[in-house]
C-alpha cells in the first residue's frame, strides 16, 4: 500500500506563487512504474487533472495551466513537486496528490489554495 503525505497550501495573492509537494512511501514503489500528480476541485466543481509526471520523469500539465505551473520530482525519492505560478483566484481549490501504480491509486489528504487579496 501507498500513502502519501502532501504540504501545505495556503493563502496567496493574485500573481503569486506557490509550491507543492507530495511524498509517497510504500515499498511496492521499488518495484514497479507509477504516475504522481494532482487533481485539483474548487467549490462545486468536479475533481479535474492537474498535472502528472510518471517514473521516466515524463510530464502532463492540463492545457489551461501550462505556462504557469510546472511539476518536478523532489530531491527525495518518491516526491513530486508542484510548481505554481501567477496564480489567479479561480486556481483556488483543494489540492490532492495522488500517487498511481500498476492498477491501484491512492490519494493524498488534500491540501487548501486560497488565491485572494
Amino acid at each position: 500500500q501507498v500513502q502519501l503525505v502532501e504540504s501545505e497550501g495556503g493563502l496567496v495573492q493574485p500573481g503569486g506563487s506557490l509550491s507543492l509537494s507530495c511524498a509517497a512511501t510504500g515499498s511496492i514503489l521499488s518495484t514497479l512504474d507509477y504516475d504522481m500528480g494532482w487533481y485539483r476541485q474548487a467549490p462545486g466543481a468536479e475533481r479535474a487533472a492537474v498535472a502528472l509526471i510518471n517514473t521516466k520523469n515524463q510530464t502532463i500539465i492540463a492545457d489551461s495551466l501550462k505556462g504557469r505551473f510546472t511539476i518536478s520530482r523532489g530531491n527525495a525519492i518518491n516526491t513530486a513537486r508542484l510548481q505554481m505560478n501567477n496564480l489567479k483566484p479561480e486556481d483556488t481549490a483543494v489540492y490532492f496528490c495522488y500517487c498511481r501504480y500498476g492498477a491501484r491509486l491512492s490519494w493524498g489528504q488534500g491540501t487548501q489554495v486560497t488565491v485572494s487579496s
